[in-house]
């Protein structure tokens, strides 16, 4: 079953559709995800940019979970992504990538819009996520969009568990923070 929802300009350029990934997706999200990595080259922070992205067998475990979605083209060809999964009772974003051919056109932002809708739908309390703090596009990024950054004790241990493997992948090279967009 498809969802739609409208973003972007009215037909045109920015124009792009919200629905639930398929299968026939899952190679384009890895292709948007390496587009997307490389602007942290730019800002000295190759290890990001050259981390591989999700293999097909995990976006397509986010896919039977329900919980991956897609922006696409009028083509139908996905230009940028969102996966979530459940931590801490609470509905996590895993990862949002806009390709950088779809990128400043508030895409990413309807992305976000209607998974916060989709959890408000099915009782969740909040969004959470976790992003680099001084990255304009992440942590300040998600702050515009009503995140509120939480402090150490605020955070579940699913949130803690999953900060645990992010540090062991390497991600605490730089600052890192939990975010929390209440739904209510």
């Amino acid at each position: 079953m498809r969802r739609w929802s409208a973003v972007g300009g009215a037909g045109g350029a920015g124009a792009a559709a919200i629905r639930h990934a398929d299968v026939r997706d899952l190679e384009h999200l890895r292709e948007i995800e390496r587009a997307a990595g490389e602007a942290f080259r730019g800002i000295g922070m190759a290890g990001v940019a050259d981390d591989e992205p999700y293999s097909v067998a995990e976006l397509a475990g986010y896919l039977r979970a329900g919980l991956a979605f897609v922006a696409v083209d009028g083509a139908d060809v996905p230009v940028a992504y969102l996966v979530a999964t459940v931590v801490d009772g609470d509905l996590h974003v895993e990862q949002v990538s806009v390709h950088p051919g779809a990128a400043r056109r508030g895409i990413g932002r309807a992305l976000v819009a209607h998974v916060a809708r989709y959890g408000r739908e099915r009782g969740f309390a909040a969004l959470t996520l976790t992003t680099f703090a001084g990255v304009p596009w992440n942590a300040p990024y998600y702050a515009r969009l009503g995140f509120r950054t939480l402090s150490s004790d605020e955070t579940g241990p699913g949130l803690r568990e999953v900060r645990r493997r992010e540090a062991a992948h390497g991600l605490d090279r730089w600052p890192r923070v939990c975010m929390r967009l209440p739904l209510g």
